[in-house]
């Protein structure tokens, strides 16, 4: 397959016209296919199963819609009839490999066809990629002069290439004889009498040029020599004039020159994820040296990230200018051109038709007349001054088939206005920038959504609660990695305890994030049911067994009672925690590691530790701790050694851990940490009474309530309270068994429990008018700030909260 090179050859050397006369092409390989009325493929070419990864056998009979996954945009250009078939399409488009999956670019033109055959669609199609990694190799007439990849620059010859669009215009009756030829030479799998109405049907309709961007285009540079100083305006005069040299030389000079240029250009503009950095690198790169002023404009929803970017922006898009440079003073066009401005490009001006055609607009000189129209069409501001008089060139930043915005360059009347080698060159970095840019809204998505996703998997704030002060910290793994497996939980549980939870998936990034919120929801359920450790990390490792065998974790968890000042642990796998008494010591708790959440068929051992008030309680991931090349056991010593000392504020802990110990860790794990400062509840806030299961209680329990409530000066709470007790105790008379307990703890809030030995757990009902059982409960859920129920080992609680 050939493609045309534009604008033409020529000859560096003295006394070979004969070489302007002949037509350089490039070769490429080039995918045939062709589609029945059914949509199914008749012709599938060897390059076809080289590019798409199918080979004939495989891809003949087969609808063409089911064995290539088609952008959804496209699909209906292949489609035999549909309604954009009439025409011929040309594009460029992402497709997966059939084989292996991975992504081809690929250019394509579509014809539909007719005829008294069934083939209905011819469909060329070339790696795109490869073109523009390797080149297309070249021709002079039908002579191979270079394969691709070693195609020459400038060669003994002299010859130079400026632009190459793989094209198909048939101009002239020589030409369309050479077409017919080659593409019959294409369809050679079909009978020559077959082939020949599909040949002139191509013909006929010509062929579409699709820019590819390949090693051998060759964009002119706006002047030889060194760039000015920033700031200084170039003239006429200040153009550096190289001595007369040899043709050939020369030539080889300029061609160096410009692609110098476009090398630095662009090495400028591809070190940034961020959109509007990339622009401001594409002004800058462009500005002095091959312009006077540079504009950069992005669609607002490519700046917001919040939506996608239309495929065809409309007549008048919401624009946002994100990048200006010139050089002027340095407020010179402030007024007129405010950078981060919101506007609506107004119709009909030279900036919305290339965002709308997808084509640069090149004005020689801004007339009065048209520097007056485009001023008139932006309303509020005057940009004659800016535009008169000048040369103006509009380029759009179109990556993967969307357009992104636009650039917009002005040079003064005292220079040149833009040729065809400035607007090729322009194309050229606009096509770089604008893949750095979609690359950057890309990422900033991602970047996004995995923060939202982070934050709504993790807790947003400590909780507060009675005889315990909580601090934790999360830190990614790497700015390409910002969610992990790693979590952490603070749980407040019935009776003023605490449940702490620390655990980590298996693996990085959004699989492992999906994993670990599924088990932080579990594990949060089962904590509400207030689960031994032991046993709640048996239900989980149940749990994961079921969802799949992916869900591999190790967790700790353990269960702080202010009140007893006991402290039960259990752990699957995990890093122990670090205990620091009051007086600066520190220890790692010994508990059983046991097997990891998901392995299933093992127990998990619940151990029970005194903690002291002020002592705290440090819990973490292995990330924090764990050096390439050295032991786990190591770093948790070390950790241990780091804790050690004088008690300090939680908030300088974590921040010290994270920012100091944890820095000189390893940083492909994301880390997870928690601390907590057991302060316990004083016993003067605690009273607690045991009774027989008598109604002659229930007075009794009515006045050591009201008594401790006026002790603790909360006599505002007296007849409330009284009532909601009288109701549990009675429930606990007559529907439990053995010793009924009462307990009321001041802290936060007035946590009031009753006890007794029955195991059957009550629950709020319905009753009807005629019921006699039923009301204590909704007396209860109307009065009480919160209320519930826990299993103990030999019996029941049931609580209620008031607040204070």
């Amino acid at each position: 397959m050939v493609t045309r090179v534009h604008p033409g050859a020529r000859s560096a050397a003295a006394g070979s016209p004969r070489l302007l006369d002949e037509q350089l092409l490039g070769v490429a390989p080039m995918a045939v296919i062709i589609l029945n009325d059914l949509g199914r493929i008749s012709h599938w070419n060897r390059v076809a199963a080289d590019i798409f990864g199918v080979t004939h056998d495989e891809a003949v009979g087969r609808p063409l819609r089911t064995l290539l996954r088609l952008p959804q945009e496209h699909r209906e250009a292949f489609e035999p009839g549909g309604r954009t078939i009439r025409h011929v399409w040309a594009g460029v488009c992402l497709v997966p490999r059939v084989d292996d999956g991975q992504l081809r670019e690929v250019a394509w033109w579509v014809y539909p066809l007719t005829g008294p055959d069934r083939a209905r669609v011819l469909a060329i199609a070339a790696d795109a990629h490869r073109l523009r990694d390797e080149g297309p190799g070249l021709a002079l007439g039908d002579a191979l002069v270079a394969a691709p990849s070693q195609t020459p620059l400038t060669g003994a010859s002299g010859v130079r290439v400026l632009r190459v669009e793989p094209t198909l215009l048939p101009a002239s009756g020589a030409d369309t004889a050479m077409l017919s030829r080659r593409l019959t030479e294409m369809l050679q799998l079909i009978q020559p009498d077959a082939a020949a109405p599909i040949v002139g049907q191509v013909l006929a309709r010509g062929y579409p040029a699709v820019n590819v961007s390949v090693t051998a285009r060759l964009p002119f540079a706006a002047y030889w020599g060194a760039p000015p100083r920033p700031g200084k305006r170039i003239r006429a005069a200040d153009i550096p004039h190289p001595e007369p040299r040899p043709a050939g030389s020369l030539e080889q000079a300029a061609a160096k020159e410009r692609l110098d240029f476009l090398n630095d250009a662009g090495a400028r503009i591809v070190d940034t994820l961020d959109p509007v950095q990339t622009a401001a690198a594409l002004c800058e790169a462009l500005v002095p040296r091959f312009a006077d002023f540079a504009d950069v404009e992005l669609l607002e929803s490519v700046v917001s990230v919040q939506e996608l970017p239309p495929l065809t922006p409309d007549e008048s898009p919401s624009a946002v200018r994100v990048a200006v440079s010139h050089d002027d003073e340095h407020d010179r066009w402030d007024d007129v051109m405010p950078l981060g401005e919101t506007l609506r490009l107004p119709s009909a001006t030279p900036y919305t038709q290339s965002l709308t055609t997808g084509r640069s607009v090149n004005i020689p000189r801004v007339s009065e007349r048209l520097g007056r129209r485009i001023s008139a069409r932006f309303g509020d501001r005057d940009l004659r001054p800016l535009l008169e008089g000048r040369a103006l060139l509009v380029a759009p930043l179109i990556a993967r088939g969307t357009v992104l915005g636009y650039i917009a360059l002005l040079r003064r009347p005292d220079r040149p206005s833009f040729d065809e080698p400035d607007v090729t060159m322009v194309e050229e970095l606009c096509r770089r920038a604008a893949v750095c840019v979609d690359n950057g809204r890309l990422y900033l998505r991602e970047a996004r959504a995995a923060a939202e996703l982070q934050q709504t998997m993790l807790p947003d704030a400590p909780p507060v609660v009675a005889g315990a002060q909580i601090c934790y910290r999360y830190v990614p793994a790497n700015e390409a990695v910002r969610v992990g497996g790693d979590w952490f939980d603070a749980i407040p549980l019935p009776g003023g305890r605490l449940a702490l939870v620390v655990g980590d998936v298996m693996g990085h990034g959004l699989t492992s994030a999906a994993i670990m919120g599924q088990l932080r929801t579990a594990v949060r359920t089962l904590a509400a049911q207030d689960l031994p450790p032991g046993q709640l990390l048996r239900q989980l490792d149940d749990l994961a067994g079921r969802l799949g065998d992916e869900y591999l974790a190790t967790c700790i968890y353990a269960v702080y009672d202010p009140v007893a000042r006991r402290c039960e642990v259990a752990n699957a796998g995990h890093l122990p925690p670090v205990l620091v008494s009051p007086f600066g010591d520190s220890e790692l708790l010994e508990v059983p590691s046991g097997a990891p959440i998901g392995v299933g068929g093992v127990a998990f051992e619940t151990v029970e530790f005194h903690v002291e008030d002020e002592s705290q309680f440090v819990l973490c991931t292995d990330g924090l701790v764990e050096r390439r090349g050295q032991a786990i056991d190591v770093g948790l010593a070390a950790m241990r050694e780091y804790l050690t000392g004088p008690p300090q504020p939680l908030e300088s802990v974590c921040d010290t851990l994270i920012e100091g110990f944890g820095a000189t860790g390893r940083r492909d794990d994301d880390i997870a940490l928690l601390a907590v400062r057991f302060k316990g509840i004083p016993k003067d806030d605690v009273c607690s009474w045991t009774f027989d299961s008598a109604p002659a209680m229930v007075r009794q329990t009515r006045e050591l309530a009201r008594d401790t409530l006026g002790t603790w000066g909360l006599s505002e709470l007296t007849d409330t309270v009284e009532l909601l007790v009288s109701e549990l105790v009675t429930n606990a008379v007559r529907h439990g068994a053995g010793d009924i307990g009462l307990r009321l703890i001041r802290a936060n809030s007035l946590l009031c429990e009753v006890r007794d030995d029955g195991h059957e757990l009550p629950s709020l009902r319905r009753a009807e008018a005629t019921d006699e059982n039923g009301r204590g409960l909704q007396l209860v859920t109307a009065l009480a700030e919160r209320w519930g129920t826990q299993r103990t080992p030999t019996g029941k609680v049931v609580w209620f909260e008031q607040s204070i």
